[in-house]
């Protein structure tokens, strides 16, 4: 099954073409990233105008690098779901007029569910059946969530963020330090610069109260939060204002170091916990080089492999979309048409 995807659920206008599910044929994305930067973080109404605009040529370059006429599309996909509603609106509808106008099936994906299954987009990556169940861990600038994947392929969230997302945090970070924007990146390089905390200045990894109503049926234990560590950097730098660029760098090292021991500490509990095959890491701070070796050694020591995406997989993409669509994957059927962009869509 040879599936064109389309991604739009944030600030990256995408689309590709994937033949089984495993063979990337084409991937195109166009960055927003110059028209967010003045702002320090995306404007929906920018990212959705942008999407608007660059969609169609995005849709038309992927087809081309794929070398594909349109009667050789069995079907499209397109994201529903989470995201900004204004820009996930723009993928869905035309994703829906290419269906209904070619005849096409169309395939509703979950963004989240998409990044899970972006660790199979690579020629060396095994055959999934082969490492289910496994744990994922989908850290993004919106998403930060364990979840348990199931033999039957079936997702259930055993922890997320109670407030700010990973790469959120990290964004915030870079803008107190006056660092830039997209945060991740640029607080990466700070921290490396560093070579280490040294300074000794440590920042507060974040625990949940068991008794946190907003935790529902989540693990305390396995949840996130990130919002204390923000404030914990603001007040940090209110006391005691840095000056040069070696005082920044110490401080985007410990920022990291917590956001990337909590991540660890969350996922080597979750191995623990339960008989898994594999750790598989999606979103886009999964490129960071820190998290990813941690997770190496986290992955090791409970004698399971780590998974991660081939980089240029990371981010938001529609190759993760049309990929999980052509492996059996989404919505299908008459109730694919009738999909509704879905901010909050839950796995």
């Amino acid at each position: 099954m040879t599936v064109l995807g389309i991604e739009t659920s944030c600030d990256e206008t995408a689309a590709a073409v994937v033949r089984g599910g495993r063979e990337v044929l084409s991937s195109v994305v166009f960055s927003q990233v110059p028209l967010h930067q003045p702002y320090g973080g995306v404007v929906p109404e920018i990212a959705s105008r942008s999407h608007i605009e660059k969609l169609p040529g995005v849709i038309r370059e992927a087809l081309e690098r794929a070398g594909m006429a349109w009667p050789e599309i069995d079907a499209v996909a397109a994201t529903y779901g989470p995201g900004l509603a204004s820009s996930l609106l723009v993928g869905l509808s035309a994703a829906k007029g290419l269906a209904w106008s070619l005849d096409k099936p169309l395939i509703g994906i979950n963004h989240v569910a998409a990044h899970i299954y972006s660790v199979f987009l690579s020629p060396e990556a095994p055959e999934p059946a082969a490492v289910l169940p496994l744990l994922a861990l989908v850290v993004s600038g919106g998403h930060t969530m364990l979840v348990q994947v199931a033999p039957d392929r079936s997702c259930r969230v055993l922890g997320q963020t109670l407030d700010d997302a990973a790469g959120e945090a990290f964004d915030k970070a870079a803008k107190l330090l006056g660092l830039g924007y997209p945060g991740g990146p640029v607080m990466e390089k700070a921290a490396r610069r560093a070579g280490g905390t040294e300074a000794g200045v440590v920042f507060p990894q974040g625990r949940i109260s068991p008794g946190n109503p907003a935790l529902g049926d989540l693990q305390a234990e396995l949840c996130f939060s990130f919002s204390g560590l923000k404030t914990a950097l603001s007040t940090h730098l209110a006391r005691h204002p840095v000056t040069c660029e070696a005082g920044r760098d110490v401080l985007a090292a410990a920022y990291q170091e917590a956001i990337v021991g909590a991540l660890a500490a969350r996922c080597d509990r979750a191995l623990g916990s339960a008989s898994y095959r594999a750790l598989a890491v999606g979103g886009g701070v999964s490129l960071n080089g820190a998290l990813r070796e941690r997770l190496a050694g986290v992955a090791a020591s409970h004698a399971v492999p780590l998974l991660l995406p081939l980089p240029r997989y990371c981010g938001d993409n529609a190759a993760m979309i049309a990929g999980l669509a052509a492996a059996g994957g989404g919505v299908r059927g008459e109730e694919a048409f009738l999909l509704d962009a879905t901010p909050g869509l839950r796995l």
